[in-house]
C-alpha cells in the first residue's frame, strides 16, 4: 500500500474514526424524485462511487418544502422520506466509508418554477446580483424560528436513516449564507443588522442540531459545517466576517468545517495584494478543529500537497466522478491506471444518469 498522508486513519474528538483523509464533497446530481424522494438510480450511483473515501457527503437535501433549490434534489423536510434516505445511506457506507447527509435550504437561490408557484424566500427583499434572480420574499421572525427547528428535525431523520453524520450547508450563496451577508440580509430584527445579529441564524441552527443530536443519537454522529468564505458582491461577506463565524463556530462541538472554493489554495477575492490561501489562515484560525479543504484537487500527488500545507482532510469531487476507484487504486499502487477524462461511453458504467451527465458534461 502506498504511504501517502491522506491515506491515514483519523479519529474525531467525538471518537469517530474514518479510516482515510480522503472526502467525497456534495456534489449535485439531480437524480432524486419530483418530491425530493431517492430513486434507485441515486442508490446505484453511490454504491458505484462509495468504498474508497473515508467520508461520503451526500447532495444537499432540503428541511422544508420552500427551501427546494433545484429539480432532482434529495428531500429530508418529511418523516416519509426516511425508508428511502435508510437505502441511500447502507448505499453509501461500504467498506467503511461514512456516511454525511448534507442538508440546506436554497433561499433566493430558488425560483417559483421549482417551488410550484410559491416564492422564494430569504432575509431580505433583495435578489441574487445576477441575471435573471428573482425578488425573494423576506422570511418573517417566527418562520426563521420554524426555519431552525427545521434543521433539527432533519438531523433527527438522518438519524433514524443510519447516517453517519449530516453536514449543515451554510454555503455557496444559500439560506444560510443569506443571512450571513449584508448583502442579502438588511433586516433590522434580531436576525440582521450588525455582524453578531448576522451571525445569528447560522449559530442557532448549529446549536439546534447539537440538541438534536444529542436527544437522538445512541452513538457518536459527526456535525460538519460548510462555509464559502468570501462574496464579491458590494456590500457582502468580507474575510474578516468570516473568522468571526469561525471563532463562534469553534466554540461548538462541530466535527469538522469545510471551506467551499473551485481551487483550495486560493487566495481573497477582495484583497489582491494579500496572496496568501485563505485555507492557511482558516487553519490557523482554527487551531486543531479538523478542516477539509476542496477545489481542483485530481491527483495523488495534489492530494497529498493538501495534507502537507496543514489542512485535515481532503475532498475529491470531480475527479471522483471520473474515477470512483480512485482511492483503491492509489492503495494498491496502480496510479497509471486512474482516469481523469470522462467520455459519453463511460456513462452507464459510472451510473451517471441524463440530468447529472447534462451538469458535469456541460
Amino acid at each position: 500500500m502506498s504511504d501517502y498522508n491522506f491515506l491515514q486513519p483519523y479519529t474525531f474528538k467525538s471518537g469517530i474514526k474514518v479510516k482515510n483523509r480522503v472526502v467525497i464533497p456534495p456534489m449535485t446530481e439531480r437524480m432524486s424524485f419530483e418530491d425530493g424522494s431517492v430513486t434507485s438510480d441515486e442508490c446505484n450511483y453511490f454504491s458505484i462511487h462509495t468504498g474508497g473515501a473515508g467520508m461520503f457527503i451526500t447532495g444537499c437535501a432540503s428541511v422544508n418544502e420552500e427551501g427546494k433549490g433545484f429539480e432532482g434534489e434529495l428531500g429530508a423536510f418529511d418523516d416519509k422520506f426516511i425508508p428511502g434516505l435508510t437505502r441511500l445511506s447502507n448505499a453509501i457506507k461500504q467498506d467503511g466509508t461514512k456516511s454525511i447527509l448534507q442538508i440546506f435550504s436554497a433561499g433566493r437561490m430558488s425560483t417559483t418554477a421549482i417551488l410550484r408557484g410559491k416564492q422564494p424566500v430569504s432575509a431580505s427583499k433583495i435578489p441574487a446580483a445576477r441575471p435573471g434572480a428573482e425578488t425573494p420574499r423576506a422570511l418573517a421572525s417566527s418562520e426563521v424560528d420554524q426555519l431552525v427547528k427545521d434543521f433539527g428535525d432533519a438531523t433527527r431523520r438522518a438519524i433514524q436513516a443510519g447516517f453517519d453524520g449530516i453536514e449543515i450547508h451554510g454555503a455557496n450563496t444559500y439560506l444560510i449564507q443569506q443571512f450571513f451577508s449584508p448583502h442579502s440580509n438588511r433586516r433590522t430584527d434580531k436576525w440582521g443588522g450588525s455582524l453578531e445579529k448576522r451571525m445569528r441564524l447560522p449559530l442557532a441552527i448549529v446549536d439546534e442540531v447539537v440538541e438534536t443530536i444529542k436527544k437522538y443519537a445512541d452513538k457518536p454522529f459527526l456535525l460538519g459545517y460548510r462555509i464559502s468564505p468570501e462574496e464579491i458582491e458590494e456590500p457582502g461577506i468580507r474575510f474578516a466576517d468570516t473568522l468571526a463565524l469561525i471563532d463562534e463556530l469553534k466554540k461548538r462541538p462541530l466535527d469538522y468545517l469545510h471551506v467551499s472554493m473551485g481551487n483550495v489554495f486560493r487566495s481573497s477575492l477582495n484583497n489582491k495584494k494579500d496572496q496568501t490561501p485563505l485555507n492557511e489562515k482558516i487553519k490557523q484560525r482554527i487551531g486543531d478543529l479538523p478542516v477539509i479543504g476542496v477545489g481542483g484537487v485530481e491527483t495523488p500527488a495534489e492530494a497529498e500537497n493538501v495534507i502537507d500545507k496543514g489542512l485535515d482532510f481532503v475532498a475529491i469531487g470531480r475527479e471522483s466522478i471520473r474515477e470512483p476507484k480512485w482511492v483503491q487504486k492509489v492503495e494498491a499502487n496502480d496510479e497509471k491506471s486512474i482516469r481523469y477524462g470522462l467520455s459519453l461511453t463511460d456513462l452507464e458504467e459510472l451510473g451517471i444518469q441524463p440530468p447529472y451527465r447534462d451538469l458535469i458534461m456541460s
